[in-house]
């Protein structure tokens, strides 16, 4: 499973902003190793983020994204000590799921 996310998540007035760095490959499928044969893709392909038990983004994602992708996204209704949750699931059928409290 790969490294855990690096999550920040703080309040300014009434709107939360989240900062998310992700550890993974992101592999498209059009890249060759040195051997010459293609390496598999291997990506993430949705993103969830929930605060409170509600889903606060959800993103579908392509093998275009880069290796170890940032995410940054604000929304309202969450509090200082609430925690935000990310998962992601990738095309081999990993997830990861991290969280953070809203500072």
């Amino acid at each position: 499973m790969a490294d855990p996310m690096r999550i920040r998540a703080s309040l300014t007035g009434d709107t939360v902003e989240v900062k998310v760095l992700m550890s993974h490959p992101m592999e498209t499928g059009l890249r060759k190793d040195a051997s010459g044969k293609p390496v598999p893709a291997h990506y993430i392909e949705t993103v969830k983020a929930s605060c409170k038990g509600k889903d606060v983004l959800t993103a579908e994602w392509g093998p275009a994204v880069s290796k170890n992708p940032f995410l940054a996204f604000k929304f309202k209704g969450g509090a200082k000590g609430d925690k935000v949750s990310v998962t992601w699931l990738d095309t081999a059928g990993e997830t990861r799921t991290d969280e953070a409290v809203i500072s």
